[in-house]
């Protein structure tokens, strides 16, 4: 292995080159090269770098295993997954620990980079939301568990430090039945967001199911949707992949009433390739009108997926279970559903009604009986 100038086909020696042997995984001698360093030095980095990777030694610098880790783990996940990944480490992780080796992180270095997220703030004084505190703690944290895993490193520097920020919000916001009537009679004026926000809130499917559909995917004589694609934009390309989870690929029902809204909807499509989104605009086009909307019908304003979490809190109302909403919401287990039950009021004065009328109707039943059997006497 060496680095050196660079003399050869054309290069004119002024930048370095490396080249370097190495066993590829079936243990196989191979040469790496790679030219265009500007200096000695860069070269050298690189090609100490390049040897850690390859004979998987904990020493090698942060950055360089990180880059390793997101090779190992993008096949096995979602692309939209990746992209939310690489975002997050490039702009919260990698910047901070770029200077250290990954065995060279320790618990302290980890609650300090704690400490400097916890206190930023943006020019309006705010810091970042506990939720994102919290992803962005997961994705440090799943990046040491790899190393420990799969790469010998001894222990991870988070196992000792607290996990910054909070897994789930302080409150979880949702619109009652009237408040989205009143939202949704405002939207008339505007035909193709009316429509949306009907699915939306009446399906309770995700903003990337809904901006995916098609007209193929509804049989409105059985009066069925096929909720199986979900529409997303990533690094400004928009595509069209699988649902966020196994069951989110599902068959609902329709009421009749959103069955003839969409047949008038589909109506109103100019030429519509039966394949082609019904929806052709991104959720920022939803935000916006939830924004004009919300202000319009004078209700409180809520993020979009909350239209999710207010059609659940419907079903739970009325009185369906959580395993039967589970399966129309395309939830991956029954306790996602069961964290919305405390969205409506309680209705432990109902029940409490209910049980005393139970008890009395059988103590009723029971004076009936007696009353017959001194009768037959």
């Amino acid at each position: 292995m060496a680095v050196y100038r660079d003399k050869s086909n054309g290069y004119d020696g002024k930048t370095w080159r490396v080249a370097v042997y190495y066993n590829d995984w079936q243990g196989n001698r191979k040469k790496h090269e790679k030219r265009g360093f500007k200096t000695k030095r860069a070269a050298q980095e690189y090609e100490t770098e390049f040897l850690a990777k390859k004979k998987h030694d904990v020493n090698m610098g942060f950055c360089a295993f990180v880059d390793l880790y997101m090779d190992d783990i993008k096949p096995h996940i979602k692309l939209t997954t990746y992209a939310t990944k690489e975002n997050i480490i490039e702009k919260h992780i990698k910047p901070y620990f770029a200077n250290k080796s990954l065995s060279g992180i320790s618990s302290v270095d980890v609650l300090q980079w704690q400490n400097s997220l916890l206190t930023l703030r943006d020019d309006d004084g705010k810091g970042y939301s506990p939720t994102y505190l919290r992803s962005v703690q997961n994705q440090l944290n799943a990046i040491f568990n790899h190393a420990v895993r799969y790469y010998n490193l001894p222990k991870s520097p988070c196992a000792a430090t607290k996990k910054m920020g909070k897994s789930k919000a302080k409150e979880m916001q949702f619109w009652t039945k009237d408040e989205y009537m009143a939202f949704a009679e405002v939207m008339k004026e505007k035909p193709v967001s009316y429509y949306a926000f009907q699915l939306l809130y009446w399906g309770g499917m995700r903003c990337g199911e809904l901006l995916a559909l098609s007209m193929s995917d509804f049989d409105l004589e059985k009066k069925t949707l096929h909720i199986h694609k979900n529409y997303q934009v990533v690094k400004g390309q928009e595509m069209i992949i699988t649902p966020k989870s196994e069951k989110g690929d599902r068959v609902i029902d329709l009421p009749d009433f959103i069955c003839e809204e969409m047949e008038d909807y589909f109506a109103s499509l100019y030429k519509a390739d039966p394949e082609s989104r019904i929806f052709p605009f991104t959720k920022y086009y939803l935000h916006h009108e939830m924004d004009r909307g919300a202000k319009a019908a004078g209700v409180k304003r809520i993020r979009i997926h909350d239209l999710r979490h207010s059609s659940c809190a419907l079903l739970i109302n009325l009185g369906y279970s959580p395993i039967q909403i589970a399966e129309r919401l395309g939830h991956e287990s029954v306790t996602i559903t069961e964290r919305y039950a405390h969205l409506y009021p309680s209705v432990q004065k109902q029940m409490a009604v209910s049980l005393d009328d139970a008890f009395r109707r059988k103590e009723e039943n029971t004076d009936e009986t007696e009353n017959a059997e001194k009768q037959d006497i």
